[in-house]
């Protein structure tokens, strides 16, 4: 069993930076792949970014390419997710994800536990 607390949520300004952090808890996280989700209003899941158990691999969706990197730290049991150039479009409840699979994947239902998650507001 993992259980998931996300931190690090806020109001920013447009083209300003926020990291968020998940941390886990139980002594299998360094097996699971991680990763990130999103949910705008109205809108459905959608994911951001994730990355294998090793930190080796990465992958993220192409909204966010180039402004939001993925890491992990094993030794704390916690991933980051450091949002950099932020758009009013990434306001969201973020979401962080644990994989027994491994290795990173976008798809929502290979990810079997999840946190409860942050709100990112990005103000125009």
């Amino acid at each position: 069993q993992v259980q998931l607390l996300e931190s690090g949520g806020g109001l920013v300004q447009t083209g300003g930076s926020l990291r968020l952090s998940c941390a886990a808890s139980g002594r299998t996280f360094s097996s699971y792949a991680m990763g990130w989700f999103r949910q705008a209003p109205g809108k459905e899941r959608e994911f951001v970014a994730a990355i294998s158990w090793s930190g080796i691999s990465t992958m993220s969706a192409d909204s966010v390419k180039g402004r939001f990197t993925i890491s992990r730290d094993n030794v704390k049991n916690t991933v980051y997710l450091q949002m950099n150039s932020l758009k009013p479009e990434d306001t969201a409840v973020y979401y962080c994800a644990a994989s027994k699979l491994a290795v990173p994947t976008a798809i929502s239902t290979r990810y079997d536990y999840w946190g409860q998650g942050t709100q990112v507001t990005v103000s125009s």
